[in-house]
């Protein structure tokens, strides 16, 4: 998986997070979400930011799914959560083959064909980076608590 090791934070020092790998399959979106209302148990967050934050979720495994792995079920999808006291940062990546987000979406937050589920994330969260290459793509969304 591209991204951070799961077992601690860039500095080196444990955080509190939750890390899944599901199967690249649609039907196992659920299991995130589930993850993802667990965590609003434990740092109370209003229904409506939880409901953002189930969609920025969604799309993005649902990208990680459809464009990574084309649908057929091959491959996996990690999924971390770190919560922190003022923000939830969520990061989904896959091994797939990388993509090069549309140059319109990338400078003024318009989507381009295809973009749509990106420009959706940009407009619910505070902190959107995407990291893409011949080895996967990483996509990590920050919502802040506070």
């Amino acid at each position: 998986m591209s991204g951070s090791d799961p077992q601690t934070n860039g500095a080196g020092g444990a955080e509190n997070f939750v890390y899944l790998t599901i199967p690249a399959k649609a039907e196992f979106v659920v299991l995130c979400r589930l993850a993802l209302s667990g965590l609003a148990r434990l740092r109370p967050l209003d229904g409506e930011t939880l409901a953002d934050l189930k969609l920025a979720l969604t799309e993005a495994c649902s990208n990680s799914i459809r464009h990574a792995y084309g649908g057929r079920g091959e491959g996996t999808v990690g999924i971390r959560f770190d919560l922190h006291d003022d923000r939830l940062s969520v990061e989904v990546a896959d091994e797939g083959p990388g993509f090069v987000p549309a140059e319109a979406d990338v400078v003024s937050g318009e989507p381009d064909e295809g973009g749509l589920g990106i420009a959706i994330i940009r407009a619910l969260v505070d902190e959107l980076d995407v990291d893409s290459d011949e080895r996967g793509s990483r996509l990590r969304f920050t919502k802040y608590l506070a």
